[in-house]
């Protein structure tokens, strides 16, 4: 086992222990999506993509669970790479600032992309440290990579910065708007980019959801891509 997952193990072993046997619960969601972007950027070419994952939340405000999407970037990059998923899993502590309506959240994702890989290949597994801050329908997040940030070489130490409006405006219809910058340590700018969102989704009484979302990005003149999601939360 990488140094990098014996160091995501020990602290999800040791959250747990810190959590003890107080109430805790379980959520979830699967989702197909007709295409999976990261940062306003294919992940599986423009193609649908089969996503789940599971959420165990502490009341203390500790949480940890898994994430996971088909992809296919890797492989259309290199034939001789065979991940075809990705498999997160993260952990982190959020609350809100002395009962006030402003919330903090902090914590720790890896991001993990399992299969073959060619000799000599720069491992795509990264892991991202986040801090989270909200206000009512407003949130912003910054994210640092411990690591080569997906591969990229001598990434270690990218940042980048989300901010996302989402707010209901109609019982069971919920607007999005978000905006991130992207920077990549080691590229002096030339691979930095920017990407936004305009979405809405229709939330049903049954767990099921469906949306749709436009997205862009300024990494070779205008990227548009409109992203349409059936999902079930359990």
């Amino acid at each position: 086992m990488s140094s990098r997952k014996i160091a995501v193990a020990i602290v999800l072993c040791t959250g747990l222990s810190a959590a003890g046997v107080a109430s805790a619960e379980v959520s979830g969601s699967v989702a197909v999506v007709s295409d999976y972007l990261f940062r306003g950027v294919t992940q599986t070419n423009e193609k649908p993509a089969l996503q789940g994952g599971v959420t165990w939340t502490h009341d203390s405000g500790f949480y940890l669970g898994t994430w996971g999407s088909s992809i296919s970037w890797l492989s259309d990059a290199d034939p001789d790479i065979s991940s075809q998923v990705e498999l997160d899993l993260f952990l982190g502590y959020g609350g809100k600032f002395g009962g006030s309506e402003v919330g903090y959240d902090v914590g720790l994702n890896y991001y993990a992309y399992p299969g073959d890989y060619p000799a000599g290949f720069n491992s795509a597994d990264t892991t991202e440290l986040y801090f989270g801050i909200s206000y009512k329908f407003l949130s912003a997040k910054y994210w640092y990579a411990a690591t080569d940030l997906f591969g990229i070489p001598d990434s270690s130490g990218s940042t980048n910065l989300d901010l996302s409006a989402k707010w209901e405006f109609s019982p069971g219809w919920t607007g999005t708007a978000a905006f991130g910058k992207q920077w990549i340590s080691g590229s002096s700018g030339a691979a930095d980019y920017t990407f936004w969102k305009l979405g809405v989704d229709k939330t049903f009484d049954n767990g099921f959801a469906i949306g749709g979302s436009y997205n862009s990005n300024d990494l070779s003149g205008l990227d548009d891509t409109f992203v349409l999601a059936l999902s079930k939360s359990f």
